[in-house]
């Protein structure tokens, strides 16, 4: 199956400065990309290239096999786009900007009408459909404007910051509806928030001073963490002498580092040699050397440590 989006030596210069340095990568049906990096790492500008809101330097991308260089309109036709920070026609209600909406897009009659109440009720904004857009909450907004994304069912999503400005419920419904979405869409978040990849992305793909530094699931980014498979535990202060002795004596370990205690116990994480899964083989140690567990648990690796590593490296 084609990619729905294909980037290729994506560039864009703005006099000596580079701020997107020669990307490439595709996005098929049915993946939602997570595109990460810290401020000013290129992931606005590189959105707006793809979308069509922003000439390439060189380079350029195919969205549902349109060159956006060459068809800029067909592009816009394919695409759902959520800019950065949506702007919106604040005099405007949202029945208003989604009636206007509709009518670039090209729907008319039953069409339209059935377009804008199905994004309305998709996104939960029929209370406020007659409500000035300006009196709105920086949440609704955001609503607002994932709704005119969404309006015309595209075949590809594009998304700056979906998130952005919405209460935890709100961002839970947002991340559902992405979800739902996914099935039959390609779509591509633009996101500083770490635990929106680990909630509703199937691949991550981190930019840094323009390039791209890591492009893999959100497992094999949890993979490269120094704390991926190392196991944190807690026993007691009575105890903990021969508890860190029996672990530091299993070949496969390579450091024990100790943690908080609150008096009665003390924790230590466990930071396996070479990733290998090594909480059966510490579980056994304790047990032989009888050791209390009052917690034991492994870690997955943590996304953030992975992040500041690889967007931070000179």
């Amino acid at each position: 199956m084609n990619p729905m989006l294909q980037i290729e030596g994506l560039t864009k210069r703005f006099g000596s400065f580079v701020a997107v340095d020669n990307i490439s990568f595709n996005v098929s049906c049915g993946e939602v990309l997570g595109f990460l990096g810290p401020n000013g790492a290129g992931k606005t500008t590189a959105m707006r290239m793809v979308t069509g809101f922003l000439t390439p330097t060189a380079g350029t991308a195919y969205v549902g096999g349109h060159d956006v260089t060459k068809a800029p309109l067909a592009v816009k036709r394919s695409i759902g786009y959520l800019p950065e920070g949506a702007p919106l026609y604040e005099d405007m209600t949202p029945a208003e900007l989604l009636d206007f909406i509709a009518n670039v897009r090209g729907l008319a009659g039953v069409k339209k009408q059935n377009a804008i109440s199905k994004a309305a009720d998709r996104i939960n904004i029929e209370h406020v459909m007659h409500q000035s857009i300006g009196t709105l909450s920086k949440g609704y907004k955001r609503r607002v404007g994932i709704a005119q994304a969404i309006l015309h069912d595209p075949e590809i999503l594009i998304l700056d910051e979906p998130t952005d400005g919405l209460d935890p419920n709100q961002k839970h419904e947002v991340r559902k509806l992405i979800n739902e979405m996914a099935k039959e869409k390609a779509i591509v978040i633009s996101t500083h928030l770490l635990d929106e990849v680990d909630t509703v992305c199937s691949r991550a793909l981190v930019i840094a001073n323009g390039e791209i530094v890591a492009d893999g699931t959100p497992a094999d980014l949890e993979a490269r963490s120094e704390l991926h498979n190392a196991v944190t535990l807690r026993i007691s202060v009575e105890q903990s002498g021969q508890g860190k002795a029996a672990i530091e004596s299993i070949e496969s370990v390579n450091r024990v580092v100790e943690g908080n205690t609150d008096g009665s116990s003390i924790t230590y994480t466990v930071y396996p040699s070479g990733g290998q899964v090594i909480i059966d083989e510490i579980s056994g140690a304790l047990r032989n050397a009888s050791v209390e567990v009052k917690e034991i648990q492994a870690e997955r690796g943590r996304l953030d440590e992975v992040f500041r590593r690889i967007t931070t490296m000179d």
